[in-house]
């Protein structure tokens, strides 16, 4: 058994403890935010923040993140109520096919939690190992600097 703090509310499961977090998130807990897409730690669709950090969650094991508090984009916001850098990307309609979002999304949050006012090359350097095969990497950046401005004005 294994006890996991995810988006705040705790969970109890019967899994084994060298599982992936990744598929514990979707398959037990059916959370879809963070998508598997390398299974290497790789690519960054299965982004999650634990503790705050920013995590590749195909890579961490369920052992790894219990009595750590996991944060998904479940967990940032709701759809009533999005966290300013989902806020930001969705007025800068930075996604086009999508896949990539989460990871582009969390890693954002981990950046804005360390570095509330990042230069444009820290955003580049922090996303860097986060893959966008569409290739919208300059609306991704112009939405991380928006999210800079949205959470100054406490929006």
């Amino acid at each position: 058994m294994v006890t996991l703090d995810v988006n705040g509310n705790a969970h109890t499961l019967d899994v084994e403890p060298d599982t992936p977090l990744l598929y514990v998130l979707r398959d037990d807990l059916r959370l879809n935010g963070p998508k598997f897409g390398c299974g290497l730690g790789q690519c960054g669709a299965c982004t999650v923040l634990v503790d705050g950090t920013a995590v590749r969650s195909c890579s961490l094991t369920v052992a790894k993140a219990a009595g750590r508090k996991v944060t998904t984009l479940e967990g940032l916001g709701s759809s009533a109520r999005p966290h300013p850098i989902q806020r930001a990307f969705i007025e800068e309609q930075a996604a086009q096919c999508g896949y990539c979002i989460n990871g582009m999304i969390m890693t954002s949050a981990a950046l804005l939690g360390r570095t509330p006012n990042p230069t444009e090359r820290e955003i580049r350097q922090a996303l860097a190992g986060t893959l966008c095969r569409c290739g919208t990497h300059q609306r991704i950046v112009r939405a991380v600097k928006r999210a800079v401005v949205l959470m100054a004005r406490g929006i």
